[in-house]
């Protein structure tokens, strides 16, 4: 499976939506139910599958999910 496809599903678990789609640009904007408590549900679950780590600084600075996932290949590369 591609890191997108991955996330998509970790996305869908968390807001409890199956037919939620992840796209580039997409953001907190974009999900109702997305606010701070879920963004830390959801880091922590991106964490726990892809066995990774994320700075503070780092989850900061991503300002949609294209940007995300670019952060996610780095981390998983190293």
């Amino acid at each position: 499976m591609s890191i997108k496809k991955d996330l998509e599903e970790i996305f869908r678990d968390v807001f409890e939506d199956n037919d939620l789609e992840l796209f580039d640009k997409m953001s907190a904007k974009d999900i109702d139910d997305w606010d701070s408590l879920t963004h830390i549900q959801l880091i922590l679950e991106i964490e726990k599958a892809f066995q990774v780590k994320f700075t503070l600084e780092e989850v900061m600075k991503t300002q949609n999910v294209g940007e995300f996932i670019d952060l996610l290949t780095i981390k998983i590369r190293k």
